[in-house]
């Protein structure tokens, strides 16, 4: 459970509320908007902002009022201490009048943002946006009391002690001055003034320990008078609810020397009109300053009067002094043993533990028969003699080896001492690898390594005298083999020149390639390709010999068809109707219909880009560093605001 609510945010003004979210509106949303757009484009930049800035007034409501604690949602005890501090009615009102606002700018938003829809120009729509934006502002600038308050109960709320309702807990109460915050200061690390006069301690204060392992917690409450519940004061009532809500030890201090201010009547009647509040808790008594006046050294009067405190039933008296620092830590403990037995007694009366019991199953092992297993020792470990350091005749331990053999860091352990074999020589052996009960390493043959070499010797001489040649399967070889042979012979051959030209072509990535008029083939080389690829070349040889006027003599290996330049360049002129290339934008296209067609086709699939690459109202915008209408001319005594 939250005990401490430290982390609250803190509550602006109304001031401070309306600049925050108006300059994130003004920074977050697009600012520029010209009459010359769409009507629905203006529409939907006013109601943009007018959106933005209801979510913004409502997010930020809506978080201070999820900070602060809800008090049903809270420990009784956490609940009368709100109510003790800050009144739980105007607490309330405060939380609701925010929640009422959020709310109220929803509904201010909607009703806007319905009417921008229908707006008609730019200054209607900007009129509106105005009107909605200025009625979130007065929403607002309503809230200036309630925001202040909650403000100064965060700033409360963030000083008060956490305090678990829930763990072990002392609670100390008395009258103004009796040594209650000196008794805190002295059993816990707390930082508690301590000052010679009444109502010093004004609020909670909390102090931690440690007894048995397990964390306590002590509070120090304010002093109490004895008068009626409706006339305390907001001081006494932070004690009257630790005492009513808490389940802790309470430690009731009295003071018989009345150097506190107060008469000994006084402060027993006080425990009577308090001791309804002590119900089901552990109650002690306890009397400080025993250094100046003892119980013993009352009158009779006085000692019957406290007769009545003491003698009640489940209520221990125990005396101390916190000048002297006596019996300090007796008092601490006896209440904290107190507390825990209470507590561990009020476990027990639960139904908790009457489930945990039936979980609980105790095994009971079954005889099977009548016969007696009694326990068996074995001789060997019965008749052993306890392990004496100072007996000469001790058995031996690894312990008393290491010491023998050097000690830590020299002796090493021997793993191979604990071998169970039938030699005890076996155990050092070089290969102890025992198989079948014996050990390999006997049988191993020292003459391995001389065989080896005459083996070897041996496969070498018949390897000269041809005893592992093949030569009889060429005997039996068919002509089918012999044709796969050529085949696979050519094929390889073939793989080998594709790769080679291929490499020869990733070599030229990088370079110039000549081009195709300036490579030089023969009709030889032309001839030798066609007959490669098994087609006939007959005619297409007749018809370049017939045109082989201008070529140069033919060599004794064939007519080199080689074309001189005066050929190329006369095979180059065009007529003038070729000489005009035909237009790429009207390929394609039969008349001027289809062109117009194609034409439409293409701005309407270029508008979305056209669209989508113009500046938008939500593009960064760089306005000019000193506006012309700000910096130039005359001024009026008007507004300089130009949010």
């Amino acid at each position: 459970m939250k005990v401490t609510w430290k982390d609250i945010g803190p509550v602006p003004n109304s001031t401070e509320f309306l600049d925050v979210i108006l300059n994130r509106t003004q920074r977050k949303t697009p600012t520029v908007i010209r009459p010359g757009y769409k009507i629905s484009r203006i529409r939907a930049f006013y109601m943009r902002k007018v959106r933005y800035t209801a979510d913004g007034f409502t997010e930020k409501l809506q978080e201070i009022v999820d900070s602060f604690p809800r008090l049903n949602d809270v420990h009784p005890f956490h609940q009368d201490l709100l109510n003790t501090l800050y009144d739980r009615d105007h607490y309330k009102i405060a939380l609701s009048q925010l929640s009422m606002a959020k709310h109220l700018i929803e509904q201010v938003s909607r009703d806007y943002v319905r009417l921008l829809k229908f707006g008609q120009s730019l200054f209607q729509c900007k009129q509106l946006k105005r009107a909605g934006m200025g009625r979130m502002a007065t929403i607002i600038k309503r809230l200036k009391d309630s925001l202040l308050y909650l403000e100064q109960v965060r700033q409360h709320l963030g000083r008060l002690p956490a305090i678990d309702p829930n763990t072990r807990t002392l609670v100390i109460c008395g009258y103004p001055n009796v040594g209650k915050s000196s008794f805190l200061k002295s059993i816990t690390r707390a930082e508690v003034d301590v000052q010679p006069y009444a109502f010093t301690t004004k609020s909670l204060y909390v102090g931690h320990f440690d007894y048995k392992y397990l964390r306590f917690q002590a509070i120090d409450t304010p002093g109490i008078l004895d008068h009626p519940l409706e006339e305390m004061n907001t001081i006494e009532m932070q004690s009257i609810t630790a005492i009513a809500h808490l389940r802790s030890c309470v430690l009731y201090f009295m003071d018989l020397s009345e150097q506190c201010g107060f008469s000994v009547e006084a402060q027993v009647h006080l425990y009577h009109s308090i001791k309804p509040l002590f119900a089901n808790k552990q109650v002690m008594v306890v009397i400080n300053k025993i250094d100046i006046l003892k119980p013993e050294d009352l009158d009779a009067e006085r000692q019957a009067l406290l007769e009545t405190v003491t003698s009640e039933p489940n209520v221990e008296t125990m005396q101390l002094s916190c000048h002297l620092e006596l019996n300090l830590m007796e008092v601490r403990n006896h209440a904290c043993d107190k507390l825990l037995a209470a507590r561990i007694e009020q476990k027990m009366k639960g139904s908790k533990v009457s489930g945990v019991l039936n979980k609980i199953h105790l095994a009971q092992p079954v005889a099977r028969d009548t016969t007696e297993r009694p326990a068996y020792i074995p001789e060997g470990i019965a008749s052993l003699r306890k392990y004496d350091p100072e007996d000469p005749e001790r058995r031996k331990l690894a312990r008393d080896v290491e010491a023998e053999e050097g000690g830590p860091g020299v002796y090493n352990i021997n793993l191979k001492d604990k071998y169970m074999l039938e030699d005890e020589e076996w155990k050092n052996d070089v290969i102890p690898e025992v198989l079948n009960g014996k050990n390999v390493y006997d049988f191993f043959d020292p003459d391995i390594s001389r065989k080896l070499k005459m083996l070897e010797a041996e496969e070498e001489r018949l390897e000269q005298e041809g005893f592992y040649d093949d030569s009889d399967d060429e005997i039996f070889e068919t002509e089918e083999d012999a044709d796969i042979r050529m085949k696979a012979a050519w094929i390889r051959e073939k793989k080998i020149l594709i790769a080679n030209e291929n490499r020869s072509r990733k070599a030229l990535r990088n370079r110039a390639i000549i081009p195709r008029p300036k490579q030089k083939k023969t009709l030889s080389q032309m001839e030798d390709h066609l007959e490669n690829i098994h087609i006939d070349h007959s005619e297409i040889s007749e018809r370049a010999r017939g045109r082989s006027d201008d070529r140069a003599p033919r060599t004794e290996g064939g007519v080199d068809v080689i074309m001189s330049e005066a050929a190329r360049s006369k095979s180059r002129v065009r007529t003038p109707s070729s000489s005009v290339a035909p237009s790429r934008f009207d390929a394609g296209l039969a008349t001027n219909a289809l062109r117009a067609k194609a034409d439409r086709i293409e701005k309407m699939h270029r508008r979305e880009r056209n669209r989508q690459g113009r500046a938008g109202e939500a593009d960064r915008h760089y306005t000019d560093a000193m506006p012309k209408h700000l910096f130039a001319g005359k001024r009026g005594i008007g507004k300089t605001s130009h949010r």
